[in-house]
């Protein structure tokens, strides 16, 4: 039995793209997203829906910034009712409102999603297509073998045709679910009262660090840190839990810098092109 063939995803002319502009220090990650670095960073425009591309509900924005030890990521995502339950690392973010981050090496990638409780979920992802015997994914880290390490297709594969490969043209994956990366770090910071729904927010911020030293399966042949005008392919994007009149609507409206086309973040054809730069002051967007 032969897998399917789909055309999954948008024209790469539809490709969000991001000039990522470096900074002199370290940045000190607290999730306060007023200090100058973020203030005077390159804001995303907003968010729109993953699928048909129009605005997010809320007002959601990233921004990324690099130095020679770390790629630093942030969000701000406005939101009237803040609330999160997950508090388990590792616990499946996605169930809360989230915000999220892919990172493409190639034949591998990596998620990352935190809630507003800064709650961190991390899995890494490499083609089964990519993983051979002998080959340089074939380490104990990745090993498939144990309780953790899963097959996937995809963001709601398990249906019809695409029962057993998934829709997106290259089929499965290896999920590895105990991965950790590295020197993560995250911090959230709340303008509002998390989890009082009687209390109308503004929203949250999320700020990212992830070291540069830590993405050498992710890195595919290029400079670690990057050499100004590297390209690399990120997702960014945020999940809403919503429930009017006490119904969940699902699956949660997915929100993104570029829309994918289809309900799918797994896409890494579809992610946002963030080019690496020296540096260059801009002032966000209102």
């Amino acid at each position: 039995m032969e897998p399917p063939h789909y055309h999954h995803g948008i024209p790469e002319s539809e490709i969000g793209q991001y000039s990522c502009h470096r900074v002199d220090s370290p940045l000190i990650i607290d999730g306060d997203l007023t200090k100058p670095a973020w203030q005077n960073a390159l804001k995303s425009p907003r968010f729109v829906d993953m699928v048909t591309g129009g605005p997010a509900f809320y007002d959601t924005r990233s921004a990324a910034l690099w130095d020679d030890t770390n790629l630093y990521i942030a969000f701000w995502a406005e939101e009237p009712f803040v609330t999160a339950t997950q508090t388990e690392r590792d616990a499946i973010v996605f169930l809360d409102n989230d915000l999220e981050v892919f990172i493409d090496g190639g034949d591998c990638y990596y998620e990352l999603e935190v809630n507003a409780l800064n709650t961190i979920y991390e899995v890494f992802f490499i083609w089964k297509d990519a993983y051979q015997r002998g080959g340089r994914f074939d380490v104990p880290q990745f090993d498939v073998h144990q309780p953790r390490a899963m097959t996937f297709g995809g963001d709601y594969d398990r249906t019809g045709d695409s029962f057993w490969w998934g829709r997106h043209p290259r089929g499965l994956r290896w999920a590895f679910l105990d991965y950790d990366m590295p020197g993560l770090q995250t911090a959230v910071q709340v303008d509002g009262q998390i989890n009082d729904p009687t209390h109308v927010d503004k929203g949250w911020t999320l700020e990212i660090a992830i070291p540069w030293q830590s993405l050498t399966w992710l890195a595919h042949g290029r400079s670690l840190p990057p050499q100004p005008g590297d390209e690399w392919r990120m997702f960014f994007g945020r999940f809403q839990k919503l429930t009017p009149s006490g119904q969940e609507i699902q699956p949660h409206p997915a929100w993104a810098f570029n829309k994918h086309g289809v309900y799918d973040t797994h896409m890494p054809q579809c992610f946002t092109r963030v080019r690496f730069e020296e540096k260059k002051m801009f002032f966000g967007q209102d």
